[in-house]
């Protein structure tokens, strides 16, 4: 009698929330997914699994000035699509920086490695700037070859701009690109031919890629050949995986392969679920993983058909850990030490003492205020990002504003122009402090209340429910509505037309004299 084999089933997306253009690899029987950052600092993040159940971050290697400078680049720049990889002892990781992503993009390809995904990660070899979503081939004859999307802005600004897929060699040594860079691919009918990855098995180079844009048509798609340098026979049944109608996961597309120990394939790539009812995805683009399999030197899925399942499998009982669990889990987030750090990230610039302090006030977190919430350059900000669709944030917070251009708060963002801001800031007509709420709708400013407010420790909070959010403030233990129900649609890709997802968190201002501070104790993400 055939015995069957016991499986843990893992839910998709393994990582929820903004956690876009996955590349999977295995080391030693550790896996590691690194996601892409854009306009959040530091810079790339890095998670690692010993059982592909159980996800952790493991690094966030872009952390320094010297790494990464993000100042004044706007929302859904900066880190684009890092590829991570290991050879010989080293880690490689290669990433695009954009400065500018208006029709003529101004973007630069750098290449950092480390021994560990820990770090101590190398200052940046700068690559090139013919395009982005670079990778890293590690061929068996010792050569080490890039690839990148080429854009070319003579053609528009559109599908036409993606005109292939360069392959130039890198030179170790010399830290350097050397030889002329070859277009080995320019795609499918799909267009937008992006995102690409080389593999060598058997007797082929194999090249996946992601087409179709990055909304609804994205898609992964393959193509072979015998020689790196082409010509690639394109995937008889391309695409390999796109999201069909009423699939639970959206815009399934930009993946990438990894092997097992005892050789079993999987595919990472990003997806995104919509608000029931809505195309609006204020979680961002996710990262979910598939089994795939090889049927006659081509890959397919295991199972069949090309779209995304919301689950896959792995050998074993494996017990999923509440820590590792990244949805559907309430934190407190106490200001005591530096455990919580994880979870955060700020914005184009990084933390430092003097503006995000836990010494200045033991048990406290002390916020230094500088730029407004629209600025480009060095806002203080704090932010986690939003995880679920149904979810209820607060912070306790002691602040005396003594200007109008002073404020704290929570805020919900998704960038600049699209921000909901719960706020204490100083009002003449009271004499005193003002609690507001405020929108900023399609870079359309709106104040929907303000009242006087007593004393100078607040706990203010933000209640999300799908589509709709509602600010509230604490009370003698009562938690009172301030402002009406706002829409939060508008915190996603589909609206603003961005990269990133929806993200609440703790922020201060002065936009008088860059002194003046706010003092938080805790922030708390119910579900």
């Amino acid at each position: 009698m055939e015995k069957t084999e016991i499986k843990t089933r893992v839910q998709n997306p393994v990582l929820p929330g903004f956690c876009p253009d996955p590349c999977m690899i295995q080391v030693d029987g550790i896996y590691y997914i690194a996601v892409s950052t854009f306009e959040w600092y530091p810079g790339v993040r890095i998670f690692s699994s010993e059982d592909m159940v159980n996800w952790k971050l493991a690094a966030m290697p872009l952390a320094s000035r010297k790494l990464l400078d993000m100042r004044g680049i706007g929302a859904s720049e900066g880190i684009w699509a890092p590829d991570l990889s290991f050879r010989e002892g080293l880690f490689y990781l290669v990433y695009t920086v954009v400065t500018n992503q208006g029709r003529i993009k101004d973007m630069a390809n750098y290449l950092v490695t480390a021994p560990c995904a820990k770090g101590p990660w190398s200052e940046p070899i700068y690559l090139n700037s013919s395009g982005f979503d670079p990778s890293l081939f590690h061929d068996g004859d010792g050569r080490k070859w890039l690839v990148n999307m080429q854009w070319d802005y003579r053609k528009g600004c559109g599908p036409e701009c993606f005109t292939g897929i360069l392959l130039q060699e890198f030179c170790e040594k010399e830290a350097r690109l050397i030889g002329r860079p070859i277009n080995i691919f320019k795609g499918t009918s799909l267009g937008y031919t992006e995102g690409p990855h080389l593999y060598r098995i058997g007797e082929y180079y194999y090249l996946l890629c992601a087409e179709g844009g990055t909304s609804y048509d994205h898609a992964v798609t393959v193509a072979r050949s015998k020689s790196i340098t082409g010509p690639y026979e394109i995937h008889p049944h391309n695409p390999i995986l796109t999201s069909g109608e009423g699939d639970r996961l959206q815009k399934a597309g930009h993946g990438s392969l990894c092997v097992t120990q005892d050789g079993r394939w999987y595919l990472a790539h990003l997806c995104a679920r919509p608000l029931p009812g809505t195309r609006s995805c204020v979680l961002g683009r996710e990262t979910a993983i598939q089994e795939v399999l090889w049927n006659h030197g081509w890959l397919e899925l295991k199972g069949g058909g090309n779209t995304p399942k919301d689950w896959y499998e792995v050998p074993g009982i494996v017990e999923v850990k509440e820590e590792c669990r990244h949805w559907g889990v309430s934190r407190e987030y106490v200001f005591e030490d530096n455990d919580f750090w994880d979870d955060f990230q700020t914005l184009r610039t990084g933390i430092n003492e003097q503006d995000y302090s836990l010494t200045a006030r033991p048990g406290w977190l002390r916020l230094r205020g500088r730029n407004s919430i629209s600025s480009r350059f060095e806002q203080t900000l704090l932010a986690r990002r939003q995880c679920d669709m149904k979810f209820t944030a607060y912070t306790e917070m002691e602040y005396e504003p003594e200007d109008f251009q002073h404020s704290a708060g929570l805020i919900l963002r998704y960038n600049e122009d699209n921000q909901y801001y719960l706020y204490v800031t100083y009002e003449e007509k009271f004499g005193g402090s003002a609690l507001c709420a405020a929108s900023i709708y399609d870079g359309e400013y709106h104040l929907m209340e303000m009242h006087k407010a007593e004393g100078n420790r607040f706990v203010l909070g933000v209640a999300v429910e799908e589509r709709e959010a509602q600010f509230f403030y604490v009370e003698k233990g009562e938690r009172l509505p301030i402002g009406e129900r706002f829409d939060v649609t508008n915190l996603s890709d589909d609206f603003t037309y961005g990269f990133t997802g929806t993200f609440v968190g703790i922020c201060a201002q002065d936009l008088q004299g860059h002194k003046k501070w706010a003092d938080f104790r805790r922030f708390v993400y119910e579900v």
